[in-house]
């Protein structure tokens, strides 16, 4: 059987790779829902750690999101096998009411936060998930479907912060088919989610069609190198806007500052690099959240226009103003509380279904 083969498990020399920079942290809070993706990452994270003379102490964490009547017992059963492998067990539990529309959304958000806050108590800096290959496809042919621009289509890093936390997703290369053989060879069992094959979500109904996708070439790998590619890209991209900021700013990008561009010396960038540019300043300035891409390249374009006469525009919290020789881009003044609260939501809504990032650029 060779190291492609897609149903090989995960040797314990894969493992000590994968979690090698993890062995100095005091603590890791690991995800646990129960499905065999996480599963896997329980089992093979507690097998890496006794093999360690001194490592971190390892909490497994199991959301429940209160959804399902079989929630609570799927979380019992991540505790039993918890203990088995000499992990403590916290079972976090989403309360309140809950939204009837963007509930897959909200539920995120909700498990990510309490994750958040279990890494706090616990003196965590890090939460293990287990995403993988197949996951990262989905999320590219995701943010494909809903037009997202470069940024989206990156996908999922090793690495990101979430609610002040550090998110590590260590098993982002591998396929699901191994973890599954992981758990094979060791014996542990999983729970079976219903969700993930349910018809009403867009990532359920994508993950269908992957087989077919496939037959034609687009597989999951194929996928995968993609966002890998798109990554690099970014990266590319992200120094050369820094390297424009220098070129054509007027003044420091301080706490609290306006924030002034040469308008000729901005009007002469490259449009990728002028957008970008335009979308950190304004992250930077403002104070309503992430920038939607569609709005920004709306007034990218209207900004490209020339000054004509001075143009004043508000976007996330700031203000953009375009005279003859200045581009300036400063805080809005502030706006009647209640109009405030409804524009920021819908500004972060539209930036995580278009797969945006926080900060453009």
């Amino acid at each position: 059987m060779s190291a492609a083969d897609p149903a090989l498990p995960v040797t314990a020399g894969e493992a000590k790779a994968l979690f090698a920079d993890l062995s100095s942290e005091p603590v890791l809070v690991l995800a646990v829902s129960g499905g065999p993706d996480s599963m896997a990452l329980l089992a093979l994270v507690a097998r890496w750690r006794a093999a360690l003379k001194h490592g971190p102490d390892l909490i497994a964490a199991t959301v429940d999101h209160g959804l399902r009547p079989e929630s609570a017992k799927e979380a019992n059963a991540v505790k039993r096998q918890a203990r088995e492998l000499r992990v403590t067990h916290r079972t976090l539990r989403w309360t309140g009411a809950k939204p009837k529309t963007g509930l897959q959304e909200a539920a995120r958000d909700a498990r990510y936060r309490l994750l958040s806050g279990e890494a706090a108590r616990s003196g965590a800096r890090i939460v293990l998930t287990a995403h993988t290959l197949d996951d990262q496809a989905e999320t590219v042919l995701l943010r494909l479907a809903r037009g997202s621009g470069l940024s989206g289509l990156a996908a999922m890093a090793r690495e990101s912060d979430m609610f002040g936390t550090r998110i590590v997703r260590p098993l982002l290369d591998l396929p699901k088919a191994r973890l599954v053989a992981t758990l094979s060879r060791l014996g542990v069992g999983y729970a079976d989610d219903p969700s993930n094959r349910d018809p009403r979500f867009t990532r359920a109904r994508l993950r269908g069609l992957m087989p077919m996708l496939a037959r034609e070439g687009l597989t999951a790998e194929r996928l995968t190198l993609l966002a890998r590619r798109v990554r690099r890209a970014e990266a590319a991209l992200d120094q050369a806007v820094t390297t424009a900021s220098g070129n054509v700013s007027l003044s420091p990008w301080g706490e609290g500052q306006r924030i002034v561009f040469r308008a000729d010396a901005f009007a002469g960038l490259p449009e990728e690099i002028a957008l970008r540019l335009l979308g950190r300043a304004i992250a930077h300035a403002g104070d309503e959240g992430p920038v939607e891409l569609g709005k920004l390249e709306a007034l990218r374009g209207a900004l490209a226009q020339g000054p004509a006469r001075p143009l004043r525009r508000t976007l996330a919290g700031a203000l953009v103003t375009l005279s003859k020789e200045t581009l300036t881009v400063e805080r809005a003044p502030p706006r009647r509380t209640g109009e405030r609260r409804i524009s920021a939501l819908t500004t972060r809504k539209t930036a995580r279904s278009e797969g945006l990032p926080r900060r453009l650029g």
